[in-house]
């Protein structure tokens, strides 16, 4: 495809996201709930919260896409994403891991590795340094707290070697985002460094990527979509507002109301 295939393609997946209102099981992170559950509702799908043993295989049964977020991580969350991913994996839904914060402690690098083992994740998400605590020595990782101090060119072979091992679509995001199936390899140019001044942004982007996964087959082609269309309204965001609080209440709009010709003029989607 070429950029303005991927343009005519994420306004596609937008529309159709917005007819049919997936519903979106979310087992995430306490830090991001709200903000998540928010830009779900602001692209078009539907949100549900449910990390509880008693619900989590009902829900994942007829949820449009599930989203596992490690980020504020307890054994008894993990045994929930594996209950409900295995449910999820029957059904042949999609399914999205953001493993925030692999490479930082043992807990939650062992949790990512587990549910890989465990749950067919159609879809990793992540910063530089935690996709590639998922396939290197402890030693090699250099992270800070859930924060990335690997560069996306450092982790890219790694990412499209591991995407074609593990049969799985891979996104590292950057400065320029990088997403892999092993075979097609696509670069996201849309961003802005605000994201980084406001919890919750990166599991944002997971979020988008679950919400398109739910209606568009192709994951590796919705993953980059939902980078790129959020990436721009981040653009969108920080163009007009003041601040980290002005840019969170700025993107939830923009990310609700983004018109389809600034897509079609500033969308930066490549094959690489």
């Amino acid at each position: 495809m070429n950029e303005h295939e991927f343009v005519q393609k994420t306004i596609a997946i937008l529309r159709s996201l917005r007819e049919q209102r997936p519903l979106i099981h979310h087992i995430t992170n306490f830090v991001v709930m709200n903000i998540t559950a928010n830009v779900t509702l602001a692209i078009g799908a539907s949100p549900v919260m449910a990390h509880a043993h008693e619900e989590a295989e009902n829900m994942a049964a007829f949820a449009g896409a599930l989203n596992l977020n490690i980020g504020t991580l307890t054994p008894y969350w993990i045994d929930a994403m594996v209950m409900a991913g295995k449910i999820a994996g029957q059904r042949g839904i999609p399914i999205v891991l953001d493993p925030v914060g692999s490479g930082a402690t043992a807990l939650r690098t062992e949790a990512a590795k587990k549910i890989l083992a465990e749950v067919p994740v159609s879809v990793i998400r992540g910063n530089a340094s935690e996709v590639m605590s998922l396939f290197a020595d402890k030693e090699a990782v250099t992270i800070r707290g859930v924060d990335s101090l690997e560069t996306v060119d450092a982790v890219r072979h790694g990412a499209c070697r591991m995407a074609g091992e593990l049969k799985k679509v891979i996104a590292v995001t950057g400065p320029v985002d990088i997403v892999t199936d092993g075979a097609r390899t696509l670069e996201v140019h849309n961003g802005t460094p605000m994201f980084s001044r406001v919890t919750g942004t990166g599991c944002s982007a997971t979020t988008v990527i679950s919400c398109f996964c739910a209606v568009e087959p192709d994951l590796l082609v919705a993953s980059a979509a939902a980078l790129g269309y959020y990436g721009l309204a981040g653009e969108e965001a920080a163009r007009i507002s003041n601040g980290p609080g002005s840019f969170q209440a700025a993107l939830l709009d923009t990310l609700y109301s983004l018109p389809e010709e600034t897509i079609r003029e500033k969308l930066r989607i490549r094959a690489v």
